[in-house]
């Protein structure tokens, strides 16, 4: 949208952290198109605020790609801070690690390659349950009900859970007979469903933001 660009401009490239800046030009420069897996300025720099906001201490990440996110997550956790983060691409972590290292926050972050379910798994199994102030997902969109149910064990009452791309590029508002790409449809359904759970799921208070392709923000009761 129009107003996209004026937000770039105006308060996200200004601002945005130097290494933050290194790490998105080297995804786009590495992987082109698929650089928008990673979350857009404006809304790390949104994260970076509510983190500092909540005086989060132990948050938890799942799914990372090359580390925008993750690195302004890390940024904004206080010196003692820690961020699980969980994918299984370990050569994309890899790509940012040395932006995240000269930010001097690798020691805020602890890296898991692995798949998010048998991880979260083993943090409820070993006694993580109800210990992290905050999680944010940007994973397989298919999968979020599921990481729902494991989240609500693993964030402590009172912690924000936060789901990334849940307009899933507006077509969550469209019809469908309307014109998307294949790759859009192909997730739309499980984006409404998922959307629509939440919205009726009485263990949260939630809404939906319009930053970046949607983040549901859930406050756990």
């Amino acid at each position: 949208m129009f107003f996209n660009q004026y937000i770039l401009e105006t308060s996200g490239l200004p601002q945005e952290h130097e290494q933050l800046k290194q790490l998105r030009e080297k995804t786009v420069q590495k992987y082109g198109d698929m650089s928008v897996m990673n979350v857009p300025v404006d809304e790390a720099q949104f994260i970076s605020i509510l983190l500092k906001v909540m005086n989060a201490k132990k948050t938890l990440e799942i799914g990372v790609f090359t580390g925008y996110s993750l690195l302004a997550t890390a940024l904004a956790l206080p010196p003692d801070g820690k961020v699980t983060a969980i994918d299984v691409d370990r050569e994309a972590y890899e790509t940012g690690l040395p932006f995240i290292q000269n930010a001097g926050v690798e020691h805020k972050v602890d890296f898991i390659h692995g798949d998010a379910f048998s991880v979260m798994n083993g943090l409820v199994d070993g006694k993580h349950e109800e210990s992290f102030d905050y999680a944010f997902v940007d994973a397989e969109k298919e999968n979020f009900m599921k990481y729902h149910e494991l989240l609500l064990k693993l964030v402590k009452k009172g912690g924000i859970i936060a789901y990334d791309n849940t307009l899933w590029s507006g077509s969550v508002a469209m019809s469908e007979d309307d014109e998307m790409p294949d790759f859009i449809r192909k997730k739309r359904k499980s984006a409404l469903e998922f959307n629509t759970f939440i919205a009726n799921d009485t263990r949260i208070e939630s809404t939906i933001l319009s930053v970046g392709d949607g983040v549901t923000l859930c406050r756990r009761l």
